[in-house]
């Protein structure tokens, strides 16, 4: 017999939302942050010249400059005041994340509950401020070293423009925990699902006009539509793939009352490493073009230029490094933020074991060959994922918004906000369910 949740899940529609005042004020709040955040994008720092900011973007556009372009709503493009976006956030928090692991007096704080967890993000705020401190001065040295891009360079243009970028960054972590605290959750993914979602319309008419112009065939566009959909549908189905391990509890005895054992399963994701891989393999990836590119209006060529040439989109070289790294990262990663070993221990603890399985060590030696075969699998697909696009994009210059990395992080953030709501509405409809077991109390 299905439990009171089941029921209620099974039953669950969208026309409840009506009636869900404390969800529907959190979808307004979530969707006027994430207007906030638009706007910024179109605010350009101070001093820099926007025709000559154009022409130095064109050559630039399919390098890193072009994914983080895309990452942060256009925002790099117009060189706004949220030009490196929140990405310095997300990875000071993966990089807070890896030495949670590492560190005991970390891996402490992590077990201490609401309050460790506090001090972690303190942690990881500071971290965001020197990285993004690193990253915005890093720019301004561009920029200034580029012929016409800034029309008063010196240590003013250094210091204000930094001083921009890094507000603008701290600004959108802000923005972010707000999301996530007063408004439907998953607030850092969601800014930058509005930063790509905000430019795919731009994409899609460029990409028909260059049909029409004749530069792209009929058959090309109608290959991406159904590509699109055919990816679309593929992540859903991998996303919500798990392998369920089933969990045994005992009987036990309280008092003079003996509680028949329980059975529960243990679900691992297919893909326990989420969109991290795809987006440090492209990253690592297009810096060394990006730098050559640099380096190239600089007047200078070597290495990092015959370097580029070999990465350049839909070389094999590039294809196999893309593929090896997003393999790397997805079995690095899913072993950073999976433990088996502490959860072989939460297991033992509550008394719960795997059947045939000897609790702690050998469970944990269990689990751990499980997660492994399954991520085999979630590395293959998110291989997949990324170089179907990857040759569409190199044969027919199609821009980063059709490519398998936006595709998995518009899909990846739409479930989840979709299971953030309905998480919501189960809520609302348990206050119902009391209020009225209330009401029927008292008229008792």
């Amino acid at each position: 017999m299905a439990s009171a949740a089941e029921q209620l899940a099974a039953n669950l529609n969208f026309g409840a939302l009506a009636k869900a005042d404390e969800l529907k004020k959190r979808i307004w709040f979530t969707l006027g942050a994430l207007l906030v955040y638009r706007l910024g994008t179109y605010i350009p720092i101070p001093g820099i010249n926007p025709d000559a900011l154009a022409d130095v973007f064109k050559t630039q556009q399919q390098g890193i400059l072009g994914l983080f372009n895309m990452f942060s709503g256009g925002a790099v493009g117009r060189l706004a005041i949220f030009a490196l976006n929140i990405m310095p956030y997300i990875s000071a928090s993966i990089i807070i994340q890896l030495l949670t692991s590492v560190v005991p007096s970390l891996e402490t704080l992590k077990k201490e509950g609401e309050a460790g967890r506090k001090i972690i993000n303190q942690y990881t705020r500071y971290l965001t401020v020197v990285l993004a401190t690193f990253q915005a001065y890093g720019i301004a040295v561009g920029l200034q070293a580029s012929s016409n891009l800034v029309a008063e360079p010196g240590l003013f243009f250094l210091v204000s423009t930094t001083i921009t970028l890094v507000g603008g960054t701290m600004f959108l972590m802000w923005i972010g925990e707000q999301i996530t605290a007063r408004g439907i959750g998953n607030g850092s993914s969601l800014i930058i699902f509005a930063g790509i979602v905000a430019e795919l319309p731009a994409a899609i008419a460029g990409t028909l006009e260059l049909g029409r112009q004749g530069a792209i065939s009929t058959a090309v566009i109608l290959l991406v539509i159904v590509m699109a959909f055919g990816v679309t549908a593929f992540i859903v189905y991998m996303e919500r793939a798990q392998r369920r391990l089933l969990i045994n509890y005992p009987k036990r005895q309280v008092g003079n009352r003996v509680y028949e054992g329980q059975t529960s399963f243990l679900p691992l994701k297919l893909n326990t490493s989420g969109v991290i891989p795809p987006i440090f393999a492209s990253s690592l990836l297009l810096l060394p073009t990006t730098i050559a590119g640099f380096s190239a209006q600089s007047g200078g060529t070597g290495f990092l230029a015959t370097l580029s040439a070999y990465l350049a989109h839909g070389r094999p070289l590039f294809m196999a490094l893309y593929a090896a790294l997003i393999i790397f990262f997805a079995f690095f990663y899913t072993a950073i933020v999976f433990n088996p070993v502490e959860t072989a221990d939460n297991l033992k603890k509550h008394g719960g074991f795997i059947p045939g399985i000897r609790p702690g060590e050998r469970t944990a030696e269990h689990i751990d060959w499980v997660l492994t075969r399954i991520t085999v699998l979630g590395a293959a697909y998110l291989t997949i994922i990324c170089l179907l696009p990857e040759l569409l994009i190199s044969q027919f210059a199609l821009p980063f918004y059709f490519g398998g990395t936006s595709l998995l992080i518009v899909v990846s953030v739409t479930m989840d906000t979709v299971s953030q709501v309905h998480g919501h509405l189960l809520a609302h409809q348990y206050e119902g369910l009391v209020k009225k077991a209330k009401l029927r109390g008292k008229r008792r």
